[in-house]
């Protein structure tokens, strides 16, 4: 498998050209990406500031990639923790998985935070950090307010599923109560976003702020 930390090193490193310090900010994100691939890029961009160019602002690959870092760390102990748990459940004669899976072991089909992956602008706006310890006080039996997700309490979006409908957060598109049919829909209407785009961060100014003029700003 590939060392995140290996790669964490390799971003920091300022004797190598910033294209390949960049390139290695995305192989950690193919090791931890909390909210997917895409969506967790993407929140990092504007997280961290990272420019469009990133000569205007070397530093936020490692701004980035600390976020990524201690939101990897908060998570592999809580992983510890639950391979610990299930080995002496797996002892006890308690194969079963429990219900709810926790957040890192969810198919993100069937996952509430689908969304992210359909529309990679549509994640929270927590910090990395943050959103982990909310899903694991979750995973422990937390109960906190609003929208399990990014905490957002304001009303609810319906969307229609062609014969129902499911309620969504306002903030980030969780789907806070699928369709009645129990089927899998898509949550988010379809977006006309091209990943090379983000990759490239058209999105962004050199100023570190989204750039408004982009369509998908």
């Amino acid at each position: 498998m590939t060392s995140f930390l290996t790669h964490r090193t390799r971003v920091h490193d300022g004797r190598l050209p910033l294209h390949r310090r960049h390139s290695a900010l995305r192989t950690c994100l193919a090791v931890f990406a909390p909210y997917g691939l895409r969506a967790t890029y993407h929140h990092l961009t504007l997280s961290a500031a990272i420019p469009r160019h990133l000569e205007a602002d070397s530093d936020a690959l490692a701004r980035a990639v600390e976020e990524l870092h201690e939101a990897r760390v908060l998570w592999l102990a809580r992983a510890e923790e639950y391979a610990a748990q299930r080995r002496a459940e797996k002892r006890a004669g308690r194969r079963a998985v429990p219900d709810p899976r926790p957040w890192w072991l969810r198919s993100w089909w069937e996952s509430p935070n689908r969304a992210w992956f359909e529309d990679p602008f549509r994640h929270p706006s927590l910090r990395l950090p943050e959103y982990v310890r909310r899903q694991n006080a979750i995973l422990d039996g937390a109960e906190p307010p609003g929208c399990p997700a990014c905490g957002d309490e304001g009303l609810r979006v319906l969307s229609s599923t062609g014969h129902g409908w499911a309620e969504l957060c306002r903030g980030c598109a969780w789907v806070l109560t699928p369709c009645p049919c129990g089927q899998r829909h898509r949550c988010v209407p379809e977006t006309p976003f091209n990943w090379n785009g983000i990759w490239q961060r058209a999105h962004m100014g050199d100023d570190g702020r989204p750039n408004s003029h982009w369509p998908a700003g």
